[in-house]
């Protein structure tokens, strides 16, 4: 079978022989008659040509990108339990060892925070401010240096000379100063900017019932917020994470606390300890159905730069005393001790598993 590629190939042959008789005086010389005119047999058919080999090398194929859900939109900060999310600027290099209770409450005032104390870093305190005082022995116990306050100007100008606040119960809009005609939301300001230094922050209890219309701080508790109780009652705690602060707490213990149910539920956060809610008799209370198949009590997570270490309890008086003869007061204790270290840095924070 001819290839279609000889056909002009043999064409042109025919073609070329002719022209170089002419040129070589293929006529008589002399205008006598012309050469006949010999035809050229067809070219033989050429087979197809291998492909040409090549040296290009497949294009590798582009890998999949991991998703990053580090940055959070809604309250506009970098917030998780991913490292990226601290600002690791060594703000607090030199800062000693040293945290602020803040327990300033701006409504109603849970009985374990005692009688409002006077403005001022360190006022004497109350007999009956337990859990500031609970907190100044258990901390001092393990060298750290412990001020208080509930005076919005002290935190406001002083908040960078410490390594963690501690927002001790303290609620509604505790940070707002009405007692100044500007810049009445300077604690807020202040707060925000330690946070982004790399400072640490460790909410108990009812700081989840603070500053209800600041989404940075309902950010800050890890997309969280107080939302109603069922009555004071027993029931177990479990730890669900290994973490420095849940070190050598045991796995299980019983407690006596108002279980807070949330609204929103935190997200995006490393869950630390919960409570087994075939424990809590009743549930919860109406109308919020409560957190049946999960109900988180601890949790940590990066926000803004900085380290936040929170849990929901720590209602009781008898939670804090030095006698330890609340249920479940022993493991507690260790669990807020071991969480305010790591929000301060002195042991590894909200570790990955």
């Amino acid at each position: 079978m001819t290839h279609p590629r000889s056909i002009p190939f043999g064409l042109a042959s025919a073609a070329a022989l002719a022209l170089a008789l002419t040129a070589c005086g293929g006529g008589d010389g002399g205008g006598g008659t012309a050469l006949p005119f010999l035809p050229v047999a067809p070219a033989p058919a050429a087979s197809a040509p291998p492909p040409a080999p090549t040296d290009e090398v497949p294009a590798p194929t582009e890998p999949v990108a991991e998703v990053d859900d580090s940055f959070d939109e809604y309250y506009n900060v970098c917030r998780g339990t991913n490292p990226k999310c601290y600002n690791d600027w060594g703000a607090f290099a030199t800062t000693p060892d040293r945290v602020l209770i803040y327990s300033r409450t701006a409504g109603p005032r849970h009985a374990v925070l005692g009688t409002p104390m006077a403005a001022g870093l360190n006022p004497t305190m109350n007999t009956d401010n337990v859990m500031q005082a609970g907190l100044v022995r258990m901390l001092s116990a393990e060298g750290i240096t412990v001020d208080w306050t509930e005076d919005v100007a002290v935190l406001g100008s002083r908040i960078n000379n410490y390594k963690a606040i501690i927002f001790a119960s303290s609620n509604r809009d505790t940070l707002w100063n009405g007692a100044v005609s500007t810049s009445q939301d300077a604690a807020r300001t202040a707060l925000r900017n330690y946070m982004r230094r790399g400072g640490g922050f460790v909410g108990l209890h009812n700081a989840f019932g603070a500053e209800y219309n600041w989404p940075y701080y309902e950010g800050l508790l890890g997309n969280a917020n107080f939302y109603n109780h069922g009555p004071n009652r027993a029931g177990d705690v479990e730890i669900v994470s290994d973490d420095p602060s849940t070190k050598d707490v045991p796995k299980r213990f019983s407690f006596q606390d108002e279980w807070y149910n949330l609204m929103p539920f935190p997200t995006k956060v490393k869950f630390l300890a919960k409570v087994d809610t075939s424990t809590l008799k009743p549930l919860t209370s109406a109308p919020h159905p409560g957190h049946a198949d999960f109900h988180p009590v601890a949790w940590c997570q990066y926000y803004d730069g900085g380290r936040a270490w929170l849990t929901t309890l720590g209602h009781n008086a008898h939670s804090f005393t030095a006698d330890l003869s609340g249920v479940g007061a022993i493991e507690f204790q260790k669990l807020v001790v071991q969480g305010v270290k790591s929000a301060m840095g002195l042991t590894p924070f909200c570790t990955t598993e």
